[in-house]
């Protein structure tokens, strides 16, 4: 019989995940959850629905002027929220 190395709990859960492509989802649901935060309160206040599909952020404002404030800094959004995940969960955003 072949000895295993030792795994820890937090390394056996991430395989898994990996494993039953779950990790996927947590991530797109960590990044959901950290908008709010990353983004500030006066984004919060104005962001009515927002969902992932195909790796796209989809984020409906109940402020025109936000959406437009918040499209011409996308690209760094993206980084941003991205960066804070630690792996690449979105490609792009849309603001409606």
């Amino acid at each position: 019989m072949k000895k295993q190395e030792a795994q820890s709990i937090g390394e056996i859960i991430s395989q898994l995940l990996k494993d039953q492509n779950l990790d996927v989802k947590l991530n797109e649901t960590k990044l959901i959850k950290s908008w709010n935060s990353l983004l500030g309160d006066s984004v919060a206040r104005y962001t009515t629905k927002l969902y992932i599909h195909n790796r796209i952020l989809y984020v409906q404002l109940s402020s025109a002027v936000l959406r437009n404030e918040l499209s011409m800094c996308r690209n760094m959004l993206i980084q941003r929220l991205n960066k804070y995940i630690g792996t690449e969960v979105i490609t792009d955003i849309i603001f409606k």
